[in-house]
C-alpha cells in the first residue's frame, strides 16, 4: 500500500491530467522540445518538519510541492496568452476539491512565478512555477 504522501501526490497529479493538448509529467527533467500545447511537471517536494500531537500520536504536515509549467515562445515575442491558459486551467482543477478527495485537510497554491528560459540553438520558453501547499495528517511518518 502507497504512503499517505504518495497517495496525496498522486492524487495532486491526477487532478492535473487532462489538459487539453498539454503533456503533464511528474518528477521529469526538462526535455529539449516542448510538445506543441505545453507541458506542465509536478515536482514532488518536501514534506517538512510536522507539528506532532499526541494520545493518539499524529503528525500535520505541510508538504510544499511544485508544479511547473512551460510554453515555448515564437520568434519575436507571445506565448503569454497560451501560459495564462494554462495557469487559468490549473486554477480551475486544483479549485475543485481542496481536500483531494479526503486525502489532504487543505490545498492551497501561490500566485504563479513567471520567466523565461534561453537554451542555446532554441526558442525560448516561457515558464511559471506555482507553490502547492497540502495540509495533511498522519500516524506514523513512515507512512507520511
Amino acid at each position: 500500500m502507497a504512503s499517505h504522501r504518495e497517495q496525496v501526490l498522486a492524487a495532486l497529479f491526477g487532478r492535473l491530467q487532462g489538459v487539453p493538448d498539454a503533456t503533464v509529467r511528474r518528477n521529469e527533467a526538462l526535455p529539449v522540445s516542448l510538445p506543441a500545447g505545453g507541458l506542465i511537471i509536478l515536482r514532488d517536494g518536501d514534506p517538512g518538519e510536522p507539528d506532532v500531537t499526541l494520545n493518539p500520536r499524529t503528525e500535520y504536515y505541510t508538504h510544499r510541492a511544485e508544479i511547473e509549467v512551460f510554453v515555448t515562445q515564437a520568434v519575436g515575442g507571445g506565448g503569454e496568452e497560451e501560459l495564462d491558459a494554462l495557469l487559468s486551467w490549473l486554477g480551475a482543477r486544483l479549485n475543485i476539491d481542496r481536500s483531494l478527495g479526503g486525502l489532504a485537510e487543505n490545498l492551497s497554491w501561490s500566485a504563479p512565478e513567471t520567466s523565461v528560459l534561453a537554451i542555446e540553438g532554441a526558442a525560448p520558453i516561457l515558464t511559471a512555477r506555482i507553490t502547492v501547499t497540502i495540509e495533511y495528517l498522519v500516524g506514523d511518518p513512515l507512512a507520511a
